[in-house]
């Protein structure tokens, strides 16, 4: 099966399908200046349009890899997303603290799903 790689740039592609998996490049929020509970809700946001345009949803993920720039912000980011995540479909997850690739930010997120059938 061919590889499909979506909205590619220099250094990576948004979205990159094979086998019947969707793998989303790291989600950051979409205004930096806000706090965590903020920046997590936009940042999920992000990662439900690009599941939407990869043919998948928040019931089909698989992995999901979140970086926090600081540990103490856990409990609030964990609030947004379990708020997020459709009781019964938690992906496997894992969550490490993280220098960001900019100061503001304070969590990004990479996801692995399925494609719906």
């Amino acid at each position: 099966m061919a590889i499909e790689r979506q909205e590619i740039k220099q250094r990576m592609s948004r979205i990159v399908k094979h086998n019947g998996t969707i793998y989303l490049c790291g989600q950051v929020a979409a205004d930096a200046s806000k706090g965590i509970r903020e920046q997590t809700e936009t940042m999920l946001a992000k990662v439900d349009a690009l599941l939407e345009q990869a043919g998948s949803d928040r019931e089909h993920m698989l992995s999901a890899t979140i970086y926090i720039k600081d540990m103490a912000l856990f409990s609030e980011m964990n609030a947004v997303w379990d708020a997020w995540v459709p009781e019964g479909y938690a992906p496997a997850r894992a969550c490490v603290e993280a220098s960001m690739a900019r100061p503001e930010l304070l969590v990004e997120i990479s996801v692995i799903a399925a494609v719906k059938e």
